[in-house]
């Protein structure tokens, strides 16, 4: 059986992608009669004056055509008599940088071309750094156009040095450089008469040689859950794909995460039963015992795996928004999707040089190393052993588009308990997660009137979209207590409203000074027979209000609008007006 290849080209704007690939295909005689007849005739309109157009059998999208770029991931399957090959033809322009990381997740190796007049450029290194961190571990780069500076050696070698220092902290397993021409066939499928100073295989002999074998069947067994496949009450299996390792009858598994240990009864390939799977094949295991599983868990043997609900990560933005920390996204690790919060940016990568720059925001195309907060515990390992859990993407809650993806670089600490997150996952970053600033309104006056405008401006509230809590007299609860909670709330992000009868204005000012800046004081006066009130008069209150000349819906809206602007820009603060 032949080895099957998984490659891509990547590489600026106009280096010779789509021509390398469809030139190679060409020579090679690997394209069907009715394909070679309909790349002449397309030709004959094409932009090299009838001769042909090698990139038009991958440029297949009419926008591709009409401007003489790569937009999207074309993929091709050929084979030759000694290996198979599928090769992802991927976009150079910057713009289309996401499609560009889409393609390299799958591939084992990537063809980075370089056009021998420009030399090692920006997109070169973008490029060269996605390929490493999306885990390709060897590198073709292909020095294309060398028609174009006469088969010069010196350029070939000054690239290659060039390339060799940008690609030193990536520790790729081989890098092989050629010296290419697309268009005039040179070094493509046989050694070029132009290049008698280059000793080394042409393109496609390269590619039919090259070793990546990662050895997955040498692993620790690993296997992502899928889907809970029960066709009737008799049988229970598990669906995934091997991603690492061996698995054989008998052989005892651990769940992760429940931690929870049973035999392996049955294994199925197809609708066929095995004794024995390996890395890559997708199958359906039985237990001999029932346990709790469902999509999303991991099975493994030896419980190497780690666990985690906090870990640091390397990204790749590929948003048009900007991300910040304090926003949330859905997290997608293995087959597991869980909430989880972006509580900080670390630092971006420069793309020329690797350094890292401090930065507290990152936009589209840039590499940065953030920290997230998850839901609950996530099962990984490393982007090393196993990249199907050790790689994730973050989604947009709202549009389902993916934003991001990357890499787990480790766990960070305290993040099986409480203890210790509150230093990443501050108040700034919950408040920002929620889209609001956290305040406490206290409630306070005339009784009932006060507990009844509280409820009244929470539904406001929330209406509008915040996030909020309501409290008030709890039994044995002290003013200080209510006070600590209502801080509590607000380190968590949330509004709290407090409907009290705090009867002076020294268990006012206590409670002023637990809750800090965020204490905003509503006194309800209502000089009416059949309501009551013990406080004292408050010196100078944010807001007043005399229920006597409102009912509790006006009430309630004038309370909104004097607060709706500090709960979108903290720098409103003190802008009250009683009424």
């Amino acid at each position: 059986m032949k080895s099957l290849l998984k490659f891509i080209t990547c590489g600026s704007v106009d280096d010779g992608k789509s021509t390398l690939i469809g030139h190679m295909l060409y020579e090679a005689k690997l394209l069907f009669a009715d394909q070679e007849k309909a790349l002449e005739l397309d030709s004959r309109l094409g932009s090299r004056g009838g001769k042909i157009d090698y990139s038009l059998l991958l440029d297949g999208l009419m926008a591709e055509r009409e401007q003489g770029i790569t937009i999207d991931v074309a993929y091709r399957y050929f084979t030759t008599d000694h290996r198979s090959f599928i090769v992802a033809d991927t976009p150079g322009h910057e713009e289309y940088t996401r499609n560009m990381a889409v393609g390299a997740s799958f591939a084992e190796l990537a063809i980075i071309l370089v056009d021998a007049t420009k030399g090692v450029i920006t997109q070169t290194k973008r490029h060269t750094r996605i390929c490493a961190l999306m885990g390709i571990k060897h590198l073709v780069l292909a020095v294309n156009k060398m028609d174009l500076v006469h088969f010069d050696q010196k350029i070939f070698d000054d690239i290659q040095e060039d390339f060799s220092r940008t690609a030193a902290e990536f520790h790729f397993q081989s890098i092989q450089v050629i010296p290419v021409s697309a268009t005039e066939g040179d070094n493509i499928t046989k050694q070029s008469q132009h290049t008698p100073w280059y000793a080394g295989l042409p393109l496609l002999s390269y590619l039919e040689n090259v070793d990546v074998l990662d050895a997955s069947n040498t692993k620790h067994f690993m296997m992502p859950i899928q889907r809970v496949c029960r066709p009737d009450h008799t049988f229970r299996g598990f669906q995934g794909q091997i991603e690492a390792g061996s698995i054989a009858v008998g052989d005892e598994l651990t769940t992760l995460p429940s931690h929870e240990k049973a035999k392996v009864k049955r294994i199925l390939v197809t609708d066929q039963d095995r004794d024995l799977a390996y890395a890559g094949q997708p199958v359906t295991i039985q237990l001999d015992r029932e346990v709790d599983v469902s999509r999303g868990c991991v099975f493994t043997k030896d419980n190497q795996i780690q666990e985690a609900d906090s870990f640091a990560a390397t990204i790749l933005w590929m948003d048009d928004s900007v991300l910040t920390p304090g926003k949330n996204y859905l997290v997608k690790v293995g087959t597991k999707v869980l909430p989880g919060t972006v509580t900080a940016i670390k630092h971006k990568i420069d793309i020329n040089t690797g350094n890292t720059v401090p930065t507290d925001h990152i936009v589209k195309n840039e590499v940065a190393q953030c920290e997230f907060a998850l839901s609950d515990n996530i099962v990984f390992d490393s982007f090393e052993q196993n990249k199907s859990i050790g790689g994730f993407i973050l989604i947009d809650r709202v549009t389902n588009m993916t934003s991001a993806c990357g890499v787990i670089d480790e766990a960070l600490q305290g993040s099986d308990s409480l203890v210790g997150l509150d230093t990443e996952i501050n108040r700034d970053v919950r408040a920002q997660q929620k889209g609001q600033n956290p305040l406490t309104l206290w409630f306070t006056g005339t009784v009932p009137d006060n507990s009844t405008l509280a409820k009244e401006v929470e539904k406001r509230l929330v209406s509008t979209g915040h996030h909020t809590m309501l409290l008030g007299n709890g039994q044995g609860e002290s003013l200080q207590r209510l006070a600590e909670v209502a801080k509590l709330m607000n380190d968590a992000g949330l509004i709290a409203l407090v409907s009290n009868d705090s009867p002076s204005e020294n268990d006012r000012e206590t409670a002023r000074d637990i809750i800090g800046k965020e204490y905003i004081e509503v006194y309800v006066n209502r000089p009416l027979a059949g309501s009551s009130s013990t406080n004292d008069t408050p010196g100078n209150p944010e807001i007043e209000i005399d229920t006597s000349r409102y009912s509790i819906e006006e009430a309630a809206n004038h309370v909104v609008k004097r607060i709706i602007r500090y709960l979108i820009n903290e720098s409103s603060r003190g802008q009250f007006l009683n009424f």
